[in-house]
């Protein structure tokens, strides 16, 4: 009979045996990576062609050639990645291969990490790695860390830079997702990051493990275990309290606000959302309200259908629905059908958004579904659905905020929230809400004096620098030249020049406008400074053809 010592020695084999092939890649031959990459580019092709929005197909099947071509000298890891990229290349956040899980098994370093706006910081980590707690992150094996972002961001399926932030810090855990961008030389488990806390700077190494559970909620660590956060363990601010439930209200009589945190579209167990918003209401009906916020940043989508009872329930509560008494709390991780809410709400209601750009594009493709590669198994998420709240010369990267705030790492450090407090200190007195709408009602009465110093006083606003004022004013004037108003349109680009003297498409605009009024020699001085700012971009090819038209004509 063996002994207790041989039985445990023997299950402990046994359990490196199952581990090991728990945990195996696939170590599959060249030629059927090779095949799984010619299924997902034919499936593309065939099945979802209508992805090539953002990208071209001419451009994906380069890097489905350069890929394929490279397959037979890269490690499993890096074609994994590889395809990742491609996926991501539809800039679609619903449209992706995720690298986490079983399937593609990669090791995961034990930190969280949180793009605050003074930097990245080490937001949480285990109780033997405290000395990293609360750290801002400046260098990940000798790289700064704002080319280290540059470098991962292309496997991230990010839809915008917004969505990076919230949802993307988790690529910068995988050793695998370094090695392949060129980030270390070699593939390993040890990665060192050069760190900076309380005035020293230091570097610190985390050891990456398979199968790592680490307690996020909302790309938050919660204490539990061995694993300790960043933020003083106090009073939680509201946005972090009660993150067991999907929703919840809280009055607050100072104030006289009703604060609401709306984090999954998905019915909470407890109570359905239609039940739980009219309750909502109903308080508001009842008691001495000023003022309703909505708080949906942490909000990553679930079912739009549900967002009936949100909207309809504010459009008939007249005593919140007003400029200054509604406001909508958004940020990076307003995703999917938190989006579609956003956008509802910007189009029935007097809502006044505050915080971030949300994570996704206004218009979008969601609904995505699962393709699995033959050979790898592994699972590519295809976009399908088309979600279009706003017409299509309304839509843009991201929801941007009436009132621009966000957060540093000392403030979450400490329990502090800007944003809540920007709404609840909200004074709607001279407030512009839609500073297009009003340049515009300036420009048709004709006060040009008072529409130039009005703009340049917004553009300069930190309150608005998430507007897109060169954006919207290039559109207006590119408007105004297809109606043949020649002068307007001159006018409008000439002061987006002023405005913006770095910007390349504000300079082809105008060479553009003033080729069609006859000046030659101006378009080709303003062709001639659009190329210089973007030498190799698209903005830069068409000044250069217009160059060769002036030339040739």
């Amino acid at each position: 009979m063996p002994s207790f010592y041989t039985s445990r020695f023997y299950c402990f084999v046994l359990w490196m045996i199952l581990s090991a092939s728990f945990y195996a890649q696939p170590n599959l031959p060249t030629s059927s990576w090779q095949e799984d990459l010619r299924f997902l580019q034919e499936t593309v092709h065939q099945d979802y062609p209508f992805l090539f929005k953002k990208t071209t197909a001419e451009a994906f099947d380069d890097e489905v050639e350069k890929l394929y071509a490279a397959i037979p000298r890269l490690q499993e890891h890096e074609i994994i990645v590889g395809l990742a990229r491609l996926v991501s290349s539809f800039e679609y956040g619903h449209t992706s291969l995720r690298l986490g899980g079983e399937s593609t098994n990669f090791h995961q370093l034990p930190v969280n990490f949180y793009h605050f706006n003074d930097g990245v910081y080490v937001e949480g980590v285990r109780k033997d790695d405290l000395e990293a707690l609360g750290a801002k992150v400046l260098k990940v094996e000798g790289v700064p860390i704002g080319d280290v972002l540059s470098a991962i961001e292309p496997v991230i399926p990010a839809e915008n830079k917004q969505y990076a932030k919230g949802f993307g810090m988790r690529y910068l855990n995988y050793p695998e997702v370094l090695h392949a961008q060129g980030l270390t030389e070699e593939l390993k488990k040890d990665i060192v990051f050069t760190l900076e806390k309380d005035g020293k700077v230091f570097d610190k190494s985390f050891r990456a493990e398979r199968g790592l559970s680490v307690p996020r909620h909302y790309d938050f660590i919660q204490e539990e275990g061995e694993w300790r956060s960043s933020r003083q363990q106090g009073t939680a601010p509201l946005y972090l309290q009660e993150l067991d439930k999907h929703y919840y209200f809280k009055y607050l009589p100072e104030e006289k606000t009703v604060y609401v945190r709306y984090s999954q579209v998905v019915p909470d167990p407890s109570e359905a959302i239609d039940v739980f918003y009219q309750r909502v209401f109903d308080f508001i009906e009842e008691n001495e309200v000023d003022r309703l916020v909505l708080d949906v940043r942490l909000n990553g989508g679930g079912n739009n259908y549900n967002n009936k009872a949100v909207v309809t329930g504010i459009i008939r509560t007249e005593k919140i629905n007003q400029i200054g008494k509604f406001f909508v709390i958004i940020g990076r991780r307003t995703f999917s059908a938190a989006q579609n809410l956003i956008n509802e709400l910007d189009n029935y209601t007097n809502a006044i958004f505050v915080g971030e750009p949300s994570g996704e594009n206004i218009n979008f493709y969601g609904d995505n579904r699962p393709l699995t590669l033959p050979n790898s198994q592994l699972e590519a998420r295809l976009s399908w659905a088309w979600w279009q709240d706003k017409p299509q010369w309304e839509n843009a990267e991201w929801m941007a905020p009436h009132v621009a705030v966000d957060m540093s790492f000392a403030e979450y450090r400490d329990n502090q929230d800007p944003v809540l407090e920007k709404a609840l200190q909200f004074n709607a007195e001279n407030f512009i809400l839609n500073p297009m709408d009003y340049m515009t009602e300036l420009f048709q009465a004709g006060k040009m004096e008072l529409l130039q110093s009005e703009t340049q006083r917004l553009v300069a606003d930190p309150n608005y620098r998430f507007f897109d004022f060169e954006g919207k004013m290039n559109n207006a004037g590119q408007m105004l030249l297809g109606q043949n108003q020649l002068q307007p349109a001159l006018f409008i680009f000439q002061f987006c020049t002023q405005l913006f003297p770095e910007s390349a498409v504000s300079y082809d605009n105008l060479a553009a406008a003033l080729l069609v009024a006859g000046d030659k020699a101006k378009a080709t001085e303003l062709s001639k400074m659009a190329l210089q700012l973007d030498p190799q971009g698209p903005i830069g090819q068409k000044a250069q053809a217009r160059l060769k038209k002036i030339a040739n004509d």
